[in-house]
């Protein structure tokens, strides 16, 4: 039986000065393609869900509600330059109207509390809003990624258990991507699947 390929992470132009892609034209391609479904995760906020959900919906392509948040590297409260002004990258989806409604509260804390140069959140609301989410472990850009770019595998594995306690085993899976224009994104990718398989989680692509 052949299988269907589901963008699960996309951003659209509400990503500002990283996305392009209209809402319209990415459920067109969807629906050229025969995808049964696609997620829309922009960067930091939720603008498109209602527009996104009405018109995937109209289209007959299962809308798939998320963001990608920025981490702190610390607390959401944390301010100090040189420092907080790096963050990481993770990609959320709403698995129902829990998770959907917890999304919302995410991207309104990480405005409202975690704000330093952009939308911020942290373990502790994670831990407290993670019911109905499923989770990624995210880009190049990634907790678990950058550790492994830095050679730091247990701390990855460490990582991954962590969020995997957070969100639940059916709900967490390794992200995997290509990007072969960018340094050592293979190499990087390689080892994400080594921890995928050595820890027993699920693979995305």
């Amino acid at each position: 039986m052949a299988q269907s390929f589901i963008h699960l992470h996309t951003h659209s132009h509400y990503s500002l000065l990283d996305g392009l892609s209209k809402v319209d034209d990415l459920i067109a391609r969807a629906k050229k393609n025969k995808m049964p479904a696609l997620a829309i995760t922009d960067h930091g906020n939720m603008y498109s869900a209602i527009e996104f959900y009405k018109k995937a919906t109209d289209a007959g392509i299962k809308p798939i509600l998320g963001f990608e948040a920025y981490m702190a590297v610390g607390s959401r409260h944390d301010k100090n330059p040189g420092v907080d002004n790096k963050r990481f990258h993770l990609t959320l989806l709403a698995k129902n109207i829990t998770g959907y409604k917890n999304l919302i509260r995410l991207v309104t804390l990480s405005h409202t509390e975690g704000f330093y140069y952009k939308p911020r959140i942290d373990k502790e609301i994670l831990k407290k809003y993670s019911d109905g989410v499923i989770c990624l472990s995210g880009c190049f850009s990634g907790e678990i990624s950058r550790a492994l770019r830095e050679g730091q595998d247990e701390k990855a594995e460490d990582l991954a258990k962590e969020y995997q306690e957070i969100f639940g085993k059916e709900n967490f899976f390794i992200e995997v991507e290509h990007h072969p224009k960018i340094e050592r994104s293979d190499e990087v990718k390689q080892k994400l699947i080594a921890l995928a398989q050595k820890l027993e989680m699920p693979l995305v692509g």
